[in-house]
């Protein structure tokens, strides 16, 4: 029997720069526009929500996938980006396969991205405490397949009309429309 030898075998993202390149300000947490993102993978693990978490206000986006690919999570991306206007300055996700193509979204927008730690979920904490909050409604074992790119949005209006304590018990809809 042959054991890993402890690396990667899914690849590698290339040119990544790492969460601890990434700006101060970022850090901080005193400017709007800094996202984290990740997937929230169906039973099948075919089938797939993105999820892109503001880091000051907790807004959240949400687009469907219906394959967790690289080209699926790319095309998403850029949407995202477009409908947020300009208010993206960096999106830090984690080093799944689906990023891989990262890349072509950052020269169409842009946008600089960084990726976390590999096994540091903690890194993305907003992101990740926010797809905590998804599985209210896409709890774990179910099959998204029959999930739509409207559901999703309603999930994430949900959410993002939900008053949060850190914020003073406003929205994140609220603090994001005054920024």
């Amino acid at each position: 029997k042959r054991y890993a030898s402890g690396q990667e075998h899914r690849g590698t993202i290339k040119n990544r720069i790492g969460i601890d390149e990434r700006p101060e300000i970022v850090d901080q947490k005193s400017r709007i526009g800094d996202w984290e993102g990740d997937t929230v993978m169906g039973a099948d693990q075919r089938h797939c929500v993105l999820t892109l978490v503001e880091r000051v206000t907790g807004y959240l986006v949400m687009k469907k996938l219906v394959a967790r690919n690289k080209e699926q999570a790319a095309t998403a991306l850029a949407r995202a980006i477009e409908q947020l206007q300009g208010r993206v300055h960096t999106i830090t996700l984690d080093n799944g396969t689906e990023f891989h193509d990262y890349e072509r979204v950052e020269q169409a927008s842009g946008v600089k991205f960084y990726f976390a730690t590999p096994y540091h979920s903690w890194e993305r904490g907003t992101n990740e405490n926010t797809n905590g909050l998804i599985r209210q409604y896409l709890p774990k074992g179910m099959c998204m397949r029959h999930i739509s790119q409207a559901d999703c949005e309603h999930i994430a209006a949900q959410l993002n009309d939900r008053p949060r304590q850190r914020l003073g018990f406003r929205t994140p809809s609220e603090v994001f429309a005054r920024s």
